[in-house]
């Protein structure tokens, strides 16, 4: 797998990029692998070679990989500025409701039908989905569509400006509660324990709505890269991943992995 910094541009060449058209819009998607499918979201700014990375790693378990490109330049991280704007545009699009609290944004439903054309394509017990960051909510709104069986949220960060808020809809986070407990279901979710995008009050405010369902891990801070442009203990999987052995974000991404196979495969 290829060594990544910073400044590294990473050409995505190991990936089939096609265009999908679903409820009548059109994204690009980057594919890769074999066996069940798994969604993979990018954080903020974008597919960054760090997401990449990843997305590779879901794809060495044994999975395939789907992941749409929904902001951001592809393959690159950009500085400061530039991501200061790609920030600026989401939240201003239609398709992401970046402040809301009890809301859902709109461009999970396109995520469900991804979802679900991924099942059909790959098959397997069902779908597998990881939202990052401005994406990390998504995930347990795709489980509205049946194929989606194992979501990981990391870092959920929406909504922006209310640490206690959660980004899905009154009615279809009561669907998902009753269908996790109808079909022994539950939600991976990770964060650092001094993450100032993804505080205690939001994971707080999920495990008061799913209980036992919701499977909360904290990371500490000192289990961040310390050398990653953002300071900010964050990126749980990606930007501030120390690729060592024995390290906790390691782990975490272990478990990740883990977690999509035994319920995608059936390994125990």
């Amino acid at each position: 797998m290829r060594d990544i910094h910073p400044d590294f541009i990473d050409p995505l060449d190991d990936f089939e990029a096609r265009f999908v058209n679903l409820n009548g819009v059109t994204k690009k998607v980057y594919v890769t692998g074999r066996g069940p499918a798994v969604i993979v979201m990018s954080e903020m700014p974008g597919i960054s070679p760090y997401v990449a990375r990843f997305a590779r790693w879901v794809r060495d378990a044994g999975l395939t990989v789907f992941m749409p490109s929904l902001f951001g330049v592809d393959g690159v991280l950009p500085g400061k500025g530039r991501t200061m704007m790609t920030v600026a545009r989401a939240c201003i699009s239609k398709e992401f409701r970046a402040f809301s609290s009890n809301s859902s944004s709109p461009v999970t439903q396109w995520l469900r039908a991804l979802a679900a054309l991924a099942h059909k394509e790959c098959g397997g017990r069902g779908v597998g989905a990881i939202g990052m960051c401005f994406t990390g909510n998504f995930a347990l709104s795709m489980m509205m569509e049946k194929a989606v069986i194992a979501p990981v949220m990391s870092q959920p960060s929406l909504p922006m400006h209310n640490a206690a808020g959660l980004a899905i809809a009154p009615e279809e986070l009561a669907a998902v509660n009753a269908r996790m407990e109808a079909e022994d279901l539950s939600v991976l979710a990770y964060r650092f324990e001094g993450d100032r995008f993804c505080r205690a009050e939001r994971f707080a405010a999920y495990e008061d709505v799913l209980g036992d369902r919701f499977i909360g891990k904290v990371l500490p801070d000192t289990a961040a890269n310390p050398d990653a442009p953002l300071k900010t203990p964050h990126s749980v999987v990606t930007l501030h991943l120390i690729n060592e052995a024995g390290q906790p974000t390691v782990q975490a991404r272990d478990e990740i992995l883990s977690f999509f196979r035994a319920r995608l495969i059936g390994d125990q």
